[in-house]
């Protein structure tokens, strides 16, 4: 049993009053008692992440918290963490929590975390008025019920993982959610009441038992959707229904793990007969071959017509030259002044020309290396501006940037989905995508990538997608 203490706490953060302290970083400590964290009456930060807590009473006097992490601890129940109640964000994940009965009291709470426990109903969750994210992944629940029927402000929830038969209605009432994962489950068919969840962007059904076009015909409603996965159910295979989801949904972007190339769409922003996807590679590839080939083929087309211009102008000189010195009656002068070699001409126009060529493309390498940098110092700045609260807040960011704030690690989700982007060691499970392998990709690719994930948040490849 490993007991904390304040002298400990002060002395590792070179502090003397326990009241100068607003954030406290103590993981991997083997903590089995935290006490005395009740003296640090301004603490608003606490990341208590792989430890050996079995009880949350000792955080009961911390009521000034806004942040905590308990990840990977083992805890059974969430019970001292009631009085709690100006928790923003709460991440206990990974551990054997039975239920979610003791967060009924936490309604100022925006990003709920519990995936990985042995939580088996949803629960509680009525006076959450500000609820933006719902992680409950890896969990035995086998409905939804009308748990989320209050739930109106939430826009971004994962139920991966679990044992759901079913989706059921009261998810109608979730008007603005944007991103949902339902993958790994044992869902047969989309209910018609998801229409009213017009916003949705993401939808992930990964690995679940759809088997036919009825079965999803609510997907039309859907008009916002850009990124959809269906990998790994029986539906997947139908060419003709994969034709069908791609003219209903004309802002699709990436659909199964692959983008969709917007050649292969008519006038009327129609699938064609033909269209098929291309991976990240092979688009890649294609896009720098012909762009290699047009360049080629135009340096070629200015040299010709310099050299032809270049062949004129020496014959017109040479003409009039021959013709002045014929006028002269000096034939022999005329050989020794008037001739200019046409090909020593061409030989030098064509050098100038080349050197000529190369400096346009230097500079605007250099161009785009200085815009780049300058976008990523701004982005940089950016993140840095903005809090892990902002983000919660702002229903156009992904599970990925929610959780991309302090103490960040890259999340490995077993053989499923990864992400590219450093996720926070505490929320990282929320976050896993499945992606395709990407050796490197080209400009085209960029903003169909960037729809669902910085990186490559949803890229969504192999057997499933978004494990959590």
């Amino acid at each position: 049993m490993t007991r904390l203490s304040s002298e400990q706490v002060l002395k590792d953060n070179n502090a003397v009053n326990p009241s100068s302290i607003s954030s406290l970083h103590l993981t991997h400590k083997a903590l089995s008692d935290v006490s005395c964290l009740a003296s640090f009456n301004k603490l608003e930060k606490l990341d208590l992440k792989f430890n050996n807590l079995t009880s949350l009473e000792g955080l009961r006097a911390c009521v000034t918290l806004k942040w905590l992490s308990v990840v990977e601890n083992k805890l059974e129940s969430l019970e001292g963490i009631q009085g709690l109640t100006k928790l923003t964000v709460l991440n206990a994940g990974k551990n054997k929590l039975k239920s979610m009965d003791e967060i009924g009291s936490l309604s100022t709470i925006r990003a709920l975390i519990l995936n990985d426990n042995e939580i088996v109903s949803i629960c509680n969750l009525d006076q959450m008025k500000e609820l933006n994210t719902l992680v409950l992944s890896k969990n035995p629940i086998r409905k939804i019920g009308e748990a989320l029927k209050k739930v109106k402000s939430i826009t971004k929830l994962s139920l991966s993982h679990c044992q759901l038969e079913g989706i059921d209605t009261s998810l109608k009432f979730c008007v603005e959610l944007t991103e949902l994962r339902l993958a790994h489950n044992d869902i047969k068919s989309l209910p018609e009441e998801l229409m009213h969840n017009s916003k949705l962007r993401n939808l992930d059904l990964g690995n679940n038992v759809i088997a036919k076009w009825s079965d999803i015909k609510v997907l039309k409603s859907l008009t916002k959707l850009r990124n959809l996965n269906l990998q790994g159910n029986p539906v997947a295979t139908n060419e003709k229904v994969i034709r069908k989801i791609k003219n209903a949904l004309p802002k699709l972007q990436v659909f199964n793990a692959k983008p969709i190339d917007k050649d292969t769409k008519d006038e009327k922003g129609h699938m064609t007969d033909d269209a098929h996807d291309f991976s990240f590679d092979h688009v890649d590839q294609n896009e720098d071959d012909h762009l290699e080939a047009a360049d080629k083929r135009k340096s070629n087309k200015k040299r010709k017509e310099t050299a032809d211009a270049s062949e004129k102008e020496a014959g017109v000189y040479d003409k009039e030259n021959t013709g002045h010195n014929k006028d002269n009656g000096n034939k022999k002068k005329d050989k020794l002044t008037g001739t200019v070699d046409p090909d020593t001409k061409n030989k030098s126009t064509k050098k100038k020309l080349k050197k000529d060529d190369n400096k346009p493309s230097e500079k605007a390498l250099a161009l785009e290396e200085n815009v780049n940098r300058t976008e990523k110092k701004k982005k940089n700045r950016k993140n840095k501006e903005q809090s892990e609260f902002d983000i919660i807040d702002d229903a156009e960011a992904s599970f990925a940037e929610i959780f991309n704030i302090k103490d960040q690690e890259n999340l490995n989700h077993g053989g499923e989905m990864k992400l590219q982007d450093q996720v926070p060691k505490d929320l990282k499970l929320v976050s896993s995508i499945e992606t395709l392998p990407v050796k490197h990709k080209s400009a085209k690719m960029h903003n169909v990538e960037s729809l669902s994930s910085p990186g490559t948040e949803i890229g969504m490849g192999g057997p499933s997608t978004w494990g959590d």
